[in-house]
């Protein structure tokens, strides 16, 4: 078990570190390629719907089951799942939608200088947008973290589609931010401090799972995660794709995202 938190907790921390790399991507990359991205977005979203569907759910299902019986246990269950999606419902609700990192949309400022708001409109941005990808990654290194620690296999999977949708997060924060200070430092900095709410979510769910181990509590969480995955899901990631290109990019990339889960999934 110990080796178990050690490596999920390892896993946490590098999804949230992904932001960072969604900064570098902003100051190096001379060529933005939104197909690419509604590609990589979409098939973020195909293996988090899927692993959740298929791997998540079902096994908070068995484990609730166990408990309280095969009707009370799903019923558990399914309240859990909506429980978990009214959350973080909840927190996207309670983020104004000008600073709601899921709200932005991508702007090429070297070509679009006309549209730049002033200097302190984006550093306002930037640090709201850093504040509120804070407060959403925090339920995402949590599920994370569970998933990890019962299946290390399943934590892999679920860690890379995390990092995958946290690399446009970083976009949105460093990118204002830079613009605003002109200091690509202070821009990657912000970035890199707002995915550090993944591994602080792992270590919260280190603190319940020592000290509230059990087969309910378990399988409670683990049917919130696959809500909390599912919400981010279809509020987030497709909507966000479709915006960056054409829609049969995003579920082309959805599709293959289901596929490379399912085929991980049966060869592990």
């Amino acid at each position: 078990m110990n080796e178990n938190i050690l490596f999920a907790f390892g896993l946490t921390l590098l999804a949230g570190l992904s932001t960072g790399i969604g900064s570098l991507m902003a100051f190096t990359s001379k060529k933005f390629s939104p197909k690419f991205l509604s590609a990589a977005l979409g098939l973020s979203a195909g293996v988090m719907i899927y692993v959740s569907f298929v791997e998540i759910f079902p096994k908070a299902n068995e484990s609730l089951s166990l408990v309280y019986g095969e009707s009370a246990g799903y019923w558990y269950t399914i309240l859990a799942f909506f429980v978990g999606m009214g959350l973080i419902a909840l927190i996207d609700n309670l983020v104004p939608s000008y600073e709601n990192p899921h709200e932005l949309k991508y702007v090429d400022c070297a070509q679009k200088k006309a549209a730049i708001p002033d200097e302190k409109k984006l550093m306002r941005m930037g640090l709201f947008s850093a504040l509120a990808i804070g407060i959403h990654n925090f339920p995402e290194g949590l599920a994370t973290f569970m998933a990890a620690v019962k299946d290390p296999a399943l934590g892999i999977s679920i860690t890379i589609a995390i990092a995958i949708h946290n690399i446009p997060e970083g976009i949105a924060v460093s990118v204002p931010v830079y613009y605003s200070t002109k200091s690509r430092k202070k821009a990657f900095i912000y970035s890199f401090l707002s995915g550090l709410a993944e591994p602080v979510g792992a270590l919260i769910g280190f603190l319940l799972l020592k000290t509230f181990i059990s087969d309910a509590a378990f399988g409670m969480v683990f049917a919130a995660v696959a809500g909390i995955m599912i919400y981010i899901s279809l509020d987030e990631l497709l909507p966000t794709a479709e915006e960056y290109a054409e829609h049969h990019v995003a579920i082309t990339g959805l599709i293959a995202g289901m596929l490379i889960m399912a085929i991980s999934l049966a060869l592990l």
